[in-house]
């Protein structure tokens, strides 16, 4: 990245000859061309004057002044202190505002807002209040540009700090909650867009180097929006238990049980907070069904069903809900929604079955491959006549866990964890050995059905 990086600025310095900037400063290009070298080998402190000559004098003569400008600036905070670093954080700010108004087809609105709002962060030089106005404004007036995923935490995580100290709404939480994640999935759904386009191409060997880095950085970026994603739940924590969802939406359902974004919000918070004994879960459930019979009401009804002890009513919606669903991800999250639904009351194979559903409609569902992983796992005492071909199911249960991690990197740090666990818990070396069984194929004659090939020694 970086190497392509210095092969841009390169080509880019060299096509200024036909610039009016060039022929009316030639100062300015000379300088150019001397602090992108020193640059380029990352000596900064020799790229500081003339870098400063030219970003003063000629700000808009190439992107450089900025791309290259904020290398510089920051090896000057991370090597000085007191007033001399102060004033090179400053100049950093500065920097981040001209680059938008220089040359504001690079440079979002939004990107300045995540880097000055990382940046005073960083060096604690602003408020909750005053981070959380500063990314909230960039949020809402440049949302499709706002996706660095450590500001995306840090937005929801100020509000979070400002309710606890009673100056914020929790609705305000709530609301923000939902604009955030939904930014993340998004996002998300962006790069399995990619995975689900290369990996097939991985298995055949037939990537070419160009996709092969694609299908890095989109690894690498699900990864990374899988990390923020379990931050922001983690930061939400309590707030978001039915003992505060409940008071919270029985006092604004009046208020807002015309609202259709409000409602399909709270119904499907509550859903997934298993908050669905609660009457309210049922009025918000039918509030959305009059407003929008689309397929989530569906699976919110066959979930009333199903509780009431009504499975044919349950099923029929459940399969009415992923009828109605065309897209792909849409529905394979129904799938698994109703496939968790199943695993909570026990009935594992039709939980397995959904959770197969939403595979088949997103090959990049990596959580339901997570499930039927959990589902194999709880299994254990229930497959095998002896305590080997009982424990032996931990290897299959490992395979799926680590084939969410492939199928979606968001997911990698908890499914590897997960695979780990469970290739703990299957027979040993010295149980293999013991047992004589090593490359042989152990069948399991359980709801799980299959087989599994115990590891040769």
């Amino acid at each position: 990245m970086k190497k392509k990086l210095y092969l841009t600025m390169i080509a880019v310095i060299m096509s200024i000859g036909l610039s009016i900037a060039q022929a009316q400063n030639p100062e300015c290009m000379t300088n150019l061309s001397i602090y992108a070298e020193h640059a380029k080998v990352k000596n900064y402190d020799a790229a500081y004057e003339p870098w400063k000559m030219v970003y003063e004098s000629c700000p808009d003569i190439n992107k450089a002044n900025f791309l290259l400008g904020e290398r510089i600036l920051r090896h000057k905070i991370k090597n000085s202190s007191g007033a001399d670093k102060d004033g090179f954080v400053q100049d950093l700010l500065a920097l981040h505002d001209n680059s938008f108004k220089y040359f504001p087809a690079k440079f979002t609105k939004a990107q300045v807002a995540e880097d000055k709002a990382l940046l005073m962060y960083e060096e604690n030089m602003a408020s909750n209040e005053q981070l959380y106005t500063l990314c909230g404004t960039a949020f809402e007036e440049d949302r499709d540009n706002f996706k660095n995923p450590k500001a995306l935490y840090l937005y929801f995580s100020t509000l979070v700090d400002l309710h606890n100290a009673g100056k914020k709404e929790l609705q305000e939480v709530f609301d923000v909650y939902d604009d955030v994640t939904e930014k993340v999935e998004e996002e998300n759904k962006k790069l399995t867009q990619i995975l689900t386009k290369l990996l097939p191409k991985e298995d055949e060997g037939t990537l070419t180097s160009k996709e092969k880095k694609r299908l890095k950085a989109a690894r690498v970026n699900s990864e990374s929006y899988g990390k923020i994603a379990a931050s922001i739940d983690s930061k939400l924590g309590a707030l978001a238990d039915c003992e505060n969802l409940i008071p919270l939406y029985e006092k604004s359902f009046e208020a807002k049980k015309g609202d259709i974004t409000w409602v399909k919000r709270a119904v499907g918070r509550m859903f997934s907070k298993e908050c669905t004994d609660d009457p309210m879960f049922r009025k918000l459930f039918e509030a959305q069904l009059a407003l929008d019979p689309s397929a989530d009401a569906y699976v919110y009804g066959g979930t009333l069903k199903k509780k009431s002890g009504d499975t044919k009513g349950a099923i029929a919606d459940f399969n009415k809900a992923l009828e109605l669903e065309t897209d792909p991800v849409k529905k394979s999250k129904i799938a698994y929604n109703i496939a968790t639904s199943y695993r909570r009351s026990g009935s594992k194979s039709t939980s397995r079955t959904y959770a197969n559903k939403a595979i088949s409609a997103d090959p990049t569902n990596g959580n339901a491959y997570l499930l039927i992983a959990n589902l194999y796992a709880s299994s254990a005492n229930d497959c095998g006549s002896t305590p080997f071909e009982k424990r032996a199911i931990y290897w299959r249960a490992a395979e799926m866990a680590r084939k969410a991690g492939r199928v979606d990197p968001s997911l990698s740090s908890r499914a590897n964890k997960t695979a780990s666990s469970y290739s703990q818990r299957a027979p040993s070396k010295t149980d293999i050995f013991n047992s004589g069984l090593a490359g042989q194929t152990i069948s399991f004659n359980c709801w799980v059905g299959g087989s599994v090939k115990v590891p040769n020694l």
